[in-house]
């Protein structure tokens, strides 16, 4: 009876063990958790006075932590941007970069052929190591430089053409005094995707969306509904920062989070200018005085530093085989665009090195892969355009293009 006994209450203890673990998970991984982040704000070096932003000031010494907030008109500005901001979040004035304005080469000829008779640059296998996301195709060796310096021309002076005095719409393109998209189906071979071809003359039309309007775990909506809670024009699918606590977050200015990562950084600057990185070389303190506008943590990177294919990822043969794709491409400050491939399907889904040829052939001179598979979704007009895999699922965030200003 004794030996029953023990067991008995061995078993108890067993489940009450279960049931602690099962809540603990339950509060830890499954429901959302706001979580307080970094909460830096990078001022917009390119403001003026007349739209409302200020100077901002730094203590002779110190970090991060010793900037000051020079005017409250930045405040709100900033607010407006990124809500749900940690009560303690200070504003940082970012550098001027006049240095880093580049521009696309003009055309392939002009590319490092590397003595390739079909003029792509052979691929490079670098990064620290293998993880569950893109891994890294870049290394530390030389700047991660995007494009070589061409005209320093700021991106409101650029594409003059391509924007319209009012706003005109068709089935498939949206043209207004700052904005320019094109969008269209591909179909080559078994491999359906969906390209948009964007130019914006403000970068503040580059948005990023968190789900719930809140930076933490366990926040997600479909990308459909946080492109109209935005009012977005375009709308894809972004890194999926709330599935894991490594890399780097920077959202509309508002750096969240900072941390150590085997991935590739790709990281958008108020100039306009786009830089993908191996993560051990990202610098928070180079994020703020280069301008930071947006990062995202995921890749790989899909092209080579001097825009050259890539053919080698250090990554797994999970991730680099055919899938569902989402990935965003550089071509010079101002002008980008989105590619969402379908797959598991009628379509096949893409391989990472015929994504980096893809966007090679495109012309880009930066591309990087965000998180893809059921996560792929391309929204336009208000509505999902691509098939989704497995019907798509929610996000913890989305990449939009939206207007800043009214237009008639």
């Amino acid at each position: 009876m004794k030996k029953h006994l023990t067991i008995r209450n061995l078993l108890i203890d067993l489940a009450v063990a279960g049931i602690a673990l099962c809540v603990f998970a339950l509060f830890h991984h499954v429901l959302p958790r706001q979580q307080q982040g970094m909460g830096i704000v990078i001022e917009n070096p390119y403001k003026t006075e007349q739209d409302g932003a200020s100077l901002v000031t730094q203590e002779a010494t110190g970090g991060i932590g010793s900037w000051l907030i020079a005017s409250a008109a930045a405040e709100e500005a900033e607010e407006a941007a990124a809500p749900e901001l940690p009560e303690n979040a200070v504003y940082i004035a970012s550098a001027g970069m006049s240095d880093m304005q580049t521009s696309a080469r003009g055309g392939r000829s002009n590319r490092n052929q590397n003595n390739n008779p079909n003029g792509r640059g052979g691929g490079k296998n670098g990064g620290s190591g293998m993880n569950s996301k893109g891994g890294s195709a870049l290394t530390d060796d030389g700047e991660a430089e995007t494009a070589d310096t061409a005209e320093d021309l700021p991106i409101s002076e650029k594409f003059a053409d391509k924007y319209t005095d009012t706003v005109v719409v068709t089935e498939n393109s949206y043209t207004s005094p700052d904005v320019s998209i094109t969008v269209t189906e591909e179909n080559t071979g078994n491999i359906t995707y969906y390209l948009a071809d964007i130019y914006v003359r403000d970068i503040t039309c580059f948005q990023s969306a968190l789900a719930w309007d809140t930076y933490g775990s366990g926040f997600r909506d479909s990308i459909a509904d946080m492109a109209v809670l935005n009012n977005a024009l375009l709308a894809v699918n972004g890194d999926y920062y709330g599935n894991t606590n490594e890399g780097v977050v920077i959202r509309n200015g508002v750096i969240y989070r900072a941390n150590a990562t085997n991935c590739d950084v790709c990281v958008l600057y108020y100039d306009g200018t786009m830089k993908v990185m191996p993560g051990s070389s990202f610098s928070v303190e180079e994020a703020i005085a280069d301008g930071a506008w947006q990062a995202w943590t995921f890749g790989p990177a899909l092209l080579d530093t001097d825009g050259s294919v890539l053919t080698s990822f250090a990554s797994t043969n999970r991730i680099i085989s055919a899938n569902p794709r989402t990935a965003i491409g550089y071509y010079e400050p101002g002008h980008y665009c989105m590619i969402v491939v379908d797959g598991r399907g009628e379509s096949a889904g893409i391989t990472l090195p015929a994504l980096s040829e893809l966007f090679y052939d495109l012309g880009c001179t930066a591309a990087y892969n965000l998180d893809g598979g059921n996560s792929s979704v391309m929204v336009w007009n208000s509505e999902v355009i691509n098939q989704p895999s497995g019907g798509g699922r929610e996000s913890s965030d989305a990449l939009l293009i939206a207007e800043v200003k009214d237009h008639e």
